[in-house]
């Protein structure tokens, strides 16, 4: 494919933020349902989920190789690292948030709110202060295809904070159903998607010096398919996964261009040595490609 089959040019700033002559890389297929990708550096490899099929997969960025990293994985959705480099799990099957410590072993964040389980983590991040943010609708108990089929207990799908002392609050709880999220590169705004209405919204909050929440805007309406995962990068735009591939937003919310994917795409992260390789999660295949930005 030619370099203007990959991309879509909706503003003209769009252009300053691509690369002449790359090309999307495919770099595996063979999965159901690919999501929760986060590069980690120290490392040089890639993870990410194959949700029904209840694995974490390894992309060796040295290698350019992928095999099974987990198995079985508790269905692990979404993935994040906090600022000493541990990898950050949301897990449908024990409805928790989980961390792998630096000797392997594993341990839970969050599992309960008011006593009360979890309905099934999602996304999570963890901000530059410790703490840990993560939605938590209810993909994973709908059904068994993603984990298992159950009751909600907390009855409702919240965004929770968990903070550096273990408490955990929920910030969010007016959205239908909370799926990714990212901060803002001052972290100063909070992005959150509904992916539980049509057509799906990206909802923006501010936050005041101690991660408090003020009220939420709406800061995006999806054109294609269903916003579900996204990231900032260094400039501020926002990468987003849609129905048509990837979407970058301005600082205003507006679609400015498009990563073209032949598939409905779930995720997206920034890896590689100069943060400035887009790696996305689509259906059943995992690409990659090079941006003139890079990721925070």
């Amino acid at each position: 494919m030619r370099y203007t089959d990959w991309f879509e040019i909706v503003d003209p700033a769009f252009k300053s933020l691509i690369l002449p002559n790359v090309h999307v890389d495919l770099l595996y297929t063979g999965g159901r349902w690919l999501e929760g990708p986060v590069y980690v550096p120290a490392a040089r490899h890639l993870l990410f989920s194959d949700i029904p099929n209840n694995r974490v997969m390894r992309y060796d960025d040295v290698a350019g190789t992928v095999a099974a990293f987990e198995a079985p994985s508790n269905f692990a959705n979404g993935h994040t690292l906090d600022r000493e480099g541990r990898v950050i799990s949301c897990e449908h099957l024990t409805r928790s948030v989980t961390r792998r410590e630096h000797d392997g072993s594993q341990t839970v964040l969050a599992d309960r709110f008011n006593g009360r389980r979890l309905n099934s983590p999602n996304d999570v991040i963890a901000d530059s202060k410790g703490n840990v943010w993560f939605t938590d609708p209810t993909y994973g108990i709908s059904t068994p295809y993603e984990g298992s089929l159950a009751d909600s207990e907390v009855g409702y799908r919240n965004v929770y904070r968990l903070n550096c002392n273990g408490q955990l609050d929920a910030v969010v709880t007016d959205l239908q159903q909370p799926n990714g999220l990212a901060l803002s590169r001052n972290e100063q705004t909070l992005f959150v998607v509904d992916s539980g209405v049509q057509p799906a919204r990206l909802m923006a909050y501010k936050l005041d010096p101690e991660a408090n929440l003020q009220a939420g805007r709406l800061f995006s309406e999806c054109s294609h398919g269903m916003y579900d995962g996204l990231r900032v990068d260094s400039a501020g735009h926002i990468w987003t996964s849609a129905g048509d591939g990837v979407h970058c937003l301005d600082h205003d919310g507006r679609l400015i261009g498009k990563i073209l994917i032949p598939e409905t795409v779930s995720n997206v992260c920034f890896g590689g040595l100069g943060r400035n390789r887009l790696y996305v999660t689509a259906t059943r295949c995992l690409y990659a490609v090079y941006l003139n930005v890079t990721g925070l």
